[in-house]
């Protein structure tokens, strides 16, 4: 009977839990249908006749598909670039590793743990001499940077739980390093691999921090498209809540779609 009990105290908790964390995204997109008046309303309005003029003003804007473009080429530019890099300091360090693994892999993630604010006048210095400022394929490398650091991490945990038998018998048959890694370490690591480009991509679409600092009209994607709803005349609460959903949406529904890969990519080999 208590551990009847405890299980649904457990699973109450979790949908608490769950419903705290989705309730910001629930009223994220309940603004977006409001109108203005309604969305800065005290007390707030659960209850409201819905529109489309905020989503409407938000698709019509003529920078809208610029953004959408620079977010596309950020995201998916800074994931290659990342897991090109990833790959084979991942695949070195799970099956070659020296005394200096652990320590190369702790400095690498503390890397994480700056906040960028503090490093924002050297980054931008360096953009600015090298003219990489408002340049879309800067931004990517700079996305390629900050999320780097996740992806190896994510592809040693991997790598190093791939049974090394199957590495010796491709050395055995003659294998070289590159056809050891191409044809047969990533043949069998695509979970891995799929689950660090997800979180690639969802970190470099939702960054806001480097695009903001480091474009200002060519190259800004859509969180600084976002941002633009702010200007001088106020906050416009509907039409900011609308461009954030537009925003949002692609990440929520492919991390729904693949949140089976997602899941079995991240926790392979932590139960043995």
């Amino acid at each position: 009977m208590t551990s009847q009990r405890l299980r649904w105290e457990l699973s109450l908790l979790a949908y608490l839990a769950a419903g705290i964390m989705f309730f910001p995204i629930f009223w994220l997109f309940l603004t977006g249908f409001k109108s203005e008046g309604e969305a800065i309303a005290i007390p707030p309005r659960l209850f409201f006749t819905p529109t489309l003029e905020s989503i409407q003003e938000a698709l019509t804007r003529s920078d809208y598909g610029l953004h959408v473009i620079n977010s596309l080429i950020s995201a998916l530019g800074s994931t290659f670039l990342a897991l090109l890099l990833a790959v084979p300091a991942a695949y070195a360090m799970a099956f070659y590793p020296t005394r200096r693994t652990q320590g190369t892999l702790l400095w690498i993630i503390s890397t994480k743990m700056m906040p960028p604010v503090g490093v924002v006048i050297p980054v931008y210095l360096i953009f600015r001499d090298l003219r990489w400022l408002d340049n879309i394929w800067a931004l990517a490398l700079m996305y390629a940077v900050m999320n780097l650091p996740v992806v190896i991490w994510t592809l040693y945990a991997y790598f190093r739980e791939v049974p090394h038998e199957i590495m010796e018998a491709a050395r055995v048959d003659g294998a070289s390093t590159r056809q050891e890694l191409l044809q047969v370490l990533l043949p069998v690591s695509l979970p891995a691999i799929a689950s660090a480009a997800l979180l690639s991509i969802i970190l470099a679409w939702n960054e806001a921090f480097w695009s903001l600092n480091l474009t200002s009209a060519q190259a800004s994607p859509l969180s600084v498209y976002v941002a633009s709803f702010k200007t001088a005349e106020g906050l416009f609460w509907a039409k900011m809540s609308a461009a954030s959903m537009i925003a949002v949406l692609p990440v929520m529904v492919m991390g729904w779609l693949a949140q089976r890969q997602l899941v079995r990519g991240l926790t392979f080999g932590a139960i043995k």
